[in-house]
């Protein structure tokens, strides 16, 4: 793929002809990239053109800044497998271009494609910021400025010769998150992301604390980017009461490679028969099984309660800490990476970017 295939927009910032800091913004669509339509009332997408109009604080940066359009601008609802490739491909064609990236992004699906990109994009040695907005840019009273500016301060920050940050974020309200480690939890407030069970990784005050301790460990292993993903995932929500009939239709359909399940607690399920019977039919299949909790924060705990131990003596994989969204993601990443069971087993559980806890 080719720059000139993009629509792309060069920032006037305050960075002089000796900066050597470079910062690509990526715009995919979402809220922050809205605009109030002639009657006030509906909104349509935001022509960045008109960028420092909206936002003069950029004039102010040191670095150079570019803004970037890979396809047309969509709702995050229908992000998916496509985008997140596409993403991919345009960060690697790029990557030794750019000191750090900001991907401007819908809040609803941002989790996802944050989780994704973390398993594409590998062995990191710069930032991959995620931001968004509750509020349009183009509101009086909008979070979209001050998430854009802080994820840039975060993206152009470098400790020495290096970007501070190497890996995939999330930038929302203030915090700095794992991107594989966030979800969203809000839709009516500014604190729109949480990561419950991993640390924040900064915290944008007076000043910006980097907390440098969680940070994934730096790597000399050359950036890759794994450009495929399998989508034959089925996200499985464990219920009371659940009806055997439909669940047994739905799990019965060719082509089913692998099933995140939404267990109860710390990993517990009812232990009825026609359900593991079902279990047992998909792991006879070699259908890979991913077991998740429910709660936002804790962990699955597989065989700690007497309803989660036929899950361990079948064999499922406990996701431990895990987010629902990171377990799609990884398992989509890894199907399309491996065709061994064992092996698909071992490595969904084992950490790849960060996504879980180690035991």
């Amino acid at each position: 793929m080719l720059l000139d295939q993009y629509q792309i927009i060069e920032v006037r910032t305050a960075a002089d002809e000796d900066c050597d800091t470079n910062i690509l913004v990526i715009y995919t669509g979402g809220t922050i990239g809205m605009d109030y339509a002639a009657d006030g009332k509906h909104l349509i997408p935001f022509d960045f053109q008109a960028l420092l109009e909206k936002v003069p604080e950029l004039m102010r940066f040191q670095f150079r800044l570019t803004l970037l359009v890979p396809f047309e601008p969509l709702d995050s609802s229908n992000m998916g497998i496509d985008h997140w490739l596409s993403l991919g491909w345009l960060i690697e064609e790029v990557y030794h271009q750019y000191d750090g990236f900001v991907v401007l992004h819908g809040t609803d699906t941002m989790a996802y494609s944050a989780s994704a990109l973390s398993f594409l994009l590998q062995n990191l040695d710069k930032p991959i910021i995620f931001t968004g907005a509750q509020i349009p840019i183009s509101a009086n009273r909008t979070d979209a400025r001050e998430n854009l500016i802080s994820a840039l301060e975060i993206a152009s920050h470098k400790t020495g010769n290096s970007a501070t940050v190497s890996e995939v974020c999330i930038f929302f309200d203030n915090l700095l998150l794992r991107g594989n480690r966030a979800r969203k939890v809000q839709s009516l407030d500014f604190t729109a992301f949480e990561s419950e069970n991993y640390p924040h990784l900064a915290e944008a005050g007076i000043f910006i604390n980097f907390n440098k301790n969680v940070f994934l460990e730096r790597t000399t292993k050359p950036f890759v980017f794994h450009s495929a993903m399998e989508n034959s995932v089925l996200n499985w929500k464990i219920f009371p009461s659940m009806k055997p009939h439909f669940f047994e239709k739905m799990l019965d359909c060719e082509g089913i490679k692998g099933v995140v399940l939404e267990s109860f607690g710390s990993g517990n399920i009812p232990t009825e028969s026609w359900l593991l019977k079902l279990l047992q039919k998909l792991v006879d299949r070699k259908i890979l099984i991913f077991n998740v909790s429910q709660c936002a924060g804790g962990k699955v705990l597989q065989g700690h309660y007497e309803t989660s131990q036929p899950l361990d003596d079948l064999g499922v994989v406990s996701g431990r800490d895990i987010t629902p969204e990171a377990a799609i993601t990884k398992m989509m990443h890894l199907l399309a990476m491996e065709k061994d069971y064992s092996l698909l087993q071992a490595r969904l559980a084992t950490p790849i970017a960060g996504e879980m806890s180690e035991n």
